[in-house]
């Protein structure tokens, strides 16, 4: 599994733009999944980063939940509101692997009620999601260009620029 210190320093562009995004929405994400029936479904989520790794936690019950336990395949995509991405806007994918580790769970709850109040201490998150990030993408509109920076694992980014 790739840690999250892991890939910000392989992807450390791209790993900018995403946490940039994710704090200026408040950690607002659309995560895209695949339906039973084959067909994707992107869902609003709020992942957090927590301990060296990417946490993708919710409701339980959902259906984008039970997407990623049929198909643990996912791609995050920073929720963007300007159609020129002046601020950028990044893309993860990967893979989610359910952890069960109600320590680990306990510490999760603790720093979210810290950071923003929300109190899920005592909670059992089934599931309880870490992202393994195979591969990422961002794109930023720099000097009248758009860039667009591309990373898979075992390689350094590399830029794309569009006219």
């Amino acid at each position: 599994m790739t840690t999250w210190p892991e890939f910000t320093a392989a992807a450390p562009s791209i790993a900018a733009v995403f946490s940039r995004r994710m704090a200026a929405t408040g950690n607002l994400c659309l995560l895209a999944t695949v339906r039973s029936d084959g067909f994707p479904r992107i869902s609003p989520i709020e992942p957090r980063v927590f301990e060296d790794a990417l946490w993708i936690v919710g409701m339980p019950g959902t259906v984008k939940f039970r997407d990623l336990d049929r198909d643990p395949r996912f791609c995050l995509h920073t929720a963007t509101v300007d159609s020129m991405v002046g601020d950028g806007d990044a893309k993860l994918w990967g893979i989610v692997h359910d952890v069960q580790d109600r320590a680990l769970q306990a510490r999760f709850a603790d720093a979210v009620f810290e950071e923003i109040g929300l109190d899920l201490r005592g909670t059992e998150f089934r599931p309880f999601y870490a992202a393994d990030v195979t591969g990422a993408s961002s794109v930023a509109y720099l000097d009248g260009h758009l860039d667009v920076t591309i990373w898979r694992p075992g390689a350094p980014e590399r830029v794309v620029r569009t006219q």
